[in-house]
């Protein structure tokens, strides 16, 4: 399992630990006032005790309508001609007998909230707690704003069955509000997906913020508001408070919110396209900063040792950048630092060794450098967590016997890719509370030492990547009695079998992760047909040839690779008895027929859908399930033929959609514009064919990758459709490193994306693109090889955050637009085999970062420009154009100032039958693919950059 997971679940549970905190009867005496029903003066008035036994009864009492694990049901008590005073959860006013407050938190109440119900009648109440119970979708009733008495208001919940629909706008007449939580949310087909229940309207939010001044606390986590937030928040001088996670926020984030002289706790996190930067901290009485999962950007500012009491700081998978400030280590209270998947840079200050309390570092998935010995993190003496993946770090142990006296009570150990050397280090045979080891892809060696068995409480160990060797035997793993994950594969060099006595061995049958990738299987291990909790099985790269039938009856699997096989016959249509399916991956294999018709439509979890690199025949799924979770579908280099299903506009999560080198034979399809995420479009090498145009307007909203090369698209290429490519502008993509992207992110969780790269040139050196750096770099357009002509649409340089434009190999015609010198990202530039004429315009030149540029066998004519950056294109790249003179060429330009000479129409003749037949010599060479081969770029943008994808997925 990965520490992202992990970190959710970490999360959740905090969650889950606030959520209960304020059910218990205790929390109630805190806020309100005390429960002391010896002393009351008066009896409860009968018109109240009434109107609680008609709410009593509108409801049924189950123990499963609550989470709680004490739960009971507190209804119970209420008895008729006792006083309701007395009754369970009721506080009533001593002097007046009145009923002040209700406290039925995990009361096991089951059933569906009456509009009208008997309780909106006891106009008295000053609290309400509701929370964990089971209201069957209730919407909350417009008449709770007729409880103008209401202090606190509790309705949050954590089942299946929660409050739904919109948060009446009456919530905003409680004016005397002190407390306000509305927490709802179920779990989604991921153990740390969570689905939001209820919506909250931005003009409610306002209003609400706006008469409730007095608000100490505001918990709207897992509430849809789908809004920005109102700056008449931070006129709330008395809040304490403020949780909006998982909101749909959006937008600038208010400054001033932080500057708010009570408020202790801020939880922000999982608003994507939330944004804000850390202002500068003064004195504060900050505990808990919590920003995961958001546009946050910037940097960590020096002042942030001003937040003395500052125990939870959270900002993984978020826009920072920049160094560490040292200053951060002088937080003596800081329980909990995780800066995981940002664009963090420089060294480790030696300052955060001085953070005594500290329980959880995670600073994975950033740009740390240096070397740095394990030793200093024994220093931590509370650390329970240590998660330091995928940096540039250089960590080394001294291998020494450590005093056992210092050794953390270290649970979570995350070294994966920390270029380790040597052998696994003895100390951690120490670490007798280890539950999660994480050694992967490091340059460690030697065999697996023995005493890793031996680590009783052990539930995950992944030991892939690295140089370690030997035999791994069944019953060695069995010792590991907790064991839930396990990952042994990649670059080792071990072989695993299941031994040759397996009925005494007993392997841990909770195991949920395995992942035996290169381990020289050469048949399905029978021991996985005992784990009866398996959700993630990874066994790519072996030599199976069959998948068992009984692999189809695990219907917990989420995750299921098996690419890099030679797996042969069909996919068997029992895969679709896998309905909590979140990724499928066959891709590699000699799997022939056709696609099972219900992989489109039998799970609404499925997430990720590989089978590219078989043989398969026929159509693709014709029907997409509405609602599904389809992120990204790979057919890619299959026999796979007929049109696009119309119904792939139901994939409303999709992101990339690779089906190349296929037959396909169709129009253009334009009505995959509407898809609202859809980032990666590759149809290259198939027979689609017309026009490059929309009937109406395109939208393409996030498009970054267009490819669509190797077809027999005609026709103008229209200025529309290049306007509706809005997100390749610099104004909406960005190349920062810390870009973030939803299925990188889905993916680094799963698999490692980073051993996956393609070659580009860069600066006359060709250099390996990693995945992640494909997920945060790449915007490009392909469309050569097809037979479009006109001219180049001048609209197509205001598409500055290009990187790859091809459009060699069609028919375009007259000049080159002068616009495509705005193309400041641009490195690639492919023009080649066409019909352009004209100069080469001047304005090329100031596109400093092009390092491939090709506009060979075209009717270009007059000097090439002259600076730097031209200087080092080869003469091939001019090559074919008559017209044209330069230092490149033979042709020199002795004399810029006078006019080409005309040519005879003779010489037009032969010059263009000479281009037709190269065009058709250098297309059956390779060269015509523009940037499959021509580009000298190893295939930098064309199929074998999908193929990149179809390896990552």
């Amino acid at each position: 399992m990965t520490m992202m997971r992990f970190l959710c679940s970490l999360t959740l549970s905090m969650q889950f630990l606030l959520l209960f905190s304020s059910l218990f009867p205790t929390t109630l005496l805190t806020n309100c006032s005390p429960l002391n029903h010896s002393t009351h003066h008066h009896e409860c008035h009968e018109h109240e005790s009434y109107a609680l036994l008609q709410f009593k009864e509108s409801f049924l009492t189950s123990k499963s309508a609550s989470y709680n694990p004490i739960s009971y049901p507190k209804t119970a008590s209420w008895v008729p001609a006792t006083d309701c005073c007395s009754w369970d959860g009721i506080e009533c006013n001593e002097l007046t007998g009145h009923v002040i407050g209700i406290d039925l938190s995990s009361g096991q109440l089951y059933g569906s909230m009456d509009p009208n119900s008997t309780l909106f009648s006891l106009v008295h109440l000053r609290s309400l707690n509701l929370s964990d119970n089971d209201f069957n979708h209730s919407q909350i009733p417009a008449k709770i704003g007729e409880l103008s008495q209401l202090r606190y208001l509790n309705l949050s919940h954590g089942n299946e069955n929660t409050f739904s629909g919109e948060v009446p706008s009456q919530v905003s007449q409680l004016s005397n509000l002190l407390s306000l939580d509305l927490r709802s949310y179920t779990f989604g087909s991921l153990p740390y997906d969570l689905i939001n229940h209820l919506q909250l309207k931005a003009s409610t939010l306002t209003s609400l913020t706006q008469n409730s001044t007095r608000l100490e606390h505001l918990r709207l986590s897992f509430v849809t508001i789908s809004s920005s937030l109102p700056h008449t928040l931070t006129n709330l001088t008395s809040l304490q408070k403020l949780t909006l996670r998982q909101c749909e926020l959006y937008g600038e984030f208010p400054i001033g919110i932080f500057h708010l002289p009570n408020l202790r706790v801020l939880n922000l996190g999982q608003n994507q396209n939330l944004r804000g930067m850390l202002p500068n901290f003064h004195s504060s009485s900050f505990i808990n900063i919590i920003l995961d999962g958001t546009s946050f950007y910037g940097t960590i500012p020096t002042s942030i040792e001003n937040l003395t009491s500052l125990n939870c700081f959270v900002i993984p998978r978020c826009s920072f950048y920049g160094a560490i400030p040292s200053s951060l280590g002088n937080l003596t209270q800081l329980a909990q630092l995780d800066l995981a998947y940002n664009g963090f840079v420089g060294e480790i200050p030696h300052s955060l060794f001085r953070l005594e309390n500290l329980e959880i570092l995670s600073l994975g998935y950033n740009f740390f450098e240096g070397q740095l010995a394990l030793d200093m993190f024994l220093k931590l003496k509370m650390l329970n967590v240590l998660d330091l993946p995928y940096n540039k770090l250089s960590l080394f142990s001294q291998n020494r016997a450590v005093n056992m006296t210092i050794i953390p009570p270290i649970q979570w150990l995350g070294l994966g890719s920390c270029n380790l050397t040597g052998k696994v280090p003895t100390w951690i045979m120490n670490l007798t509370s280890l539950y999660h080891l994480n050694l992967y892809k490091n340059n460690l060696q030697g065999e697996i030492p023995y005493f890793l068995f031996m680590l009783e409480n052990l539930t995950g160990l992944n030991l892939a990547d690295n140089w370690l060797e030997g035999h791994v035997e069944l019953d060695m793993v069995s010792k590991l009695k907790k064991l839930t994950a396990l990952g042994l594969g990649g670059g080792n060099k071990l072989s695993f079998s299941e031994g040759k006595n397996t009925s005494n061995v007993t392997i841990p049958s909770q195991i949920q992760y395995l992942e035996l990738r290169s381990c020289n299987l050469v048949h399905f291990p029978n021991f996985i047909q005992h784990l009866q909790e398996l959700t993630d099985l990874h066994l790519p790269c072996n030599g199976i040839k069959t998948i068992p039938d009984w692999i189809w009856n695990k219907t917990s699997l989420q995750c299921l690779m098996i690419f890099n096989n030679p797996l042969i016959g069909e996919i068997s249509p029992l895969i679709c008895n896998l309905q909590s399916l979140v990724y499928l991956d066959l891709s590699s294999n000699n799997l022939v027929g056709m696609i099972p018709s219900c992989l489109g439509s039998f799970s609404r979890s499925l997430q990720i859908l590989s089978l590219a690199g078989n043989k398969l025949t026929g159509n693709i799924p014709q029907t997409y399930v509405k609602g599904n979770s389809l992120q990204l579908i790979d057919f890619s280099s299959n026999k796979l033929h007929g049109q696009l299903p119309r119904a792939l506009v139901n994939c409303r999560m999709l992101e990339l959609l690779d089906l190349s080198h296929n037959h396909f034979n169709d129009s253009f399809p334009f009505w995959l514009g509407s898809l609202p995420k859809l980032k990666v479009i590759s149809l290259r090498d198939n027979e689609f064919h017309g026009a490059i145009k929309c009937p109406s307007k395109c939208t393409f909203v996030k498009l970054h990758i267009i490819d669509l090369s190797e077809n027999n698209f005609s026709g103008n290429l229209s200025s529309e459709i290049i306007k509706s490519f809005k997100s390749m502008t610099l104004s909406n993509t960005s190349h920062q490193v810390h870009l973030k992207n939803d299925i990188y992110h889905l993916l680094h969780s799963l698999v490692d994306i980073d051993l996956f790269s393609f070659p580009m040139s860069n600066k006359g050196v060709v250099m390996n693109y990693h995945g992640d750096q494909y997920f945060h770099y790449m915007v490009a357009i392909d469309l050569s090889c097809n037979k479009i002509s006109g001219e180049i649409p001048d609209i197509m340089g205001s598409l500055n955050g290009l990187v790859v434009l091809n459009l060699s190999n069609n028919m375009f015609i007259g000049s080159i637009p002068s616009s495509l010198g705005k193309l400041s990202n641009l490195e690639v530039l492919d023009l080649s085999l066409n019909s352009l004429s004209g100069n080469i315009p001047q304005q090329l030149t100031a596109l400093t970062f092009l390092d491939f540029f090709n506009v060979s066998f075209n009717n270009l004519s007059g000097p090439i420009p002259e600076n730097r950056q031209f200087s080092t294109f080869e003469n091939s790249s001019f090559k074919g154009n008559k017209g044209l003179c330069g230092i490149q060429l033979v042709k020199k330009c002795e004399d810029h100032s006078k006019p080409p000479l005309p040519t005879l129409d003779g010489d037009q003749d032969s010059e263009s039958k000479s281009f037709f037949e190269f065009n058709w010599m250098v297309i059956l060479i390779g060269y015509g693919g523009g940037l499959i081969a021509g580009l000298a770029l190893g295939n930098a943008f064309a199929g074998d950059v999908f193929r990149l994808l179809k390896g990552i997925f």
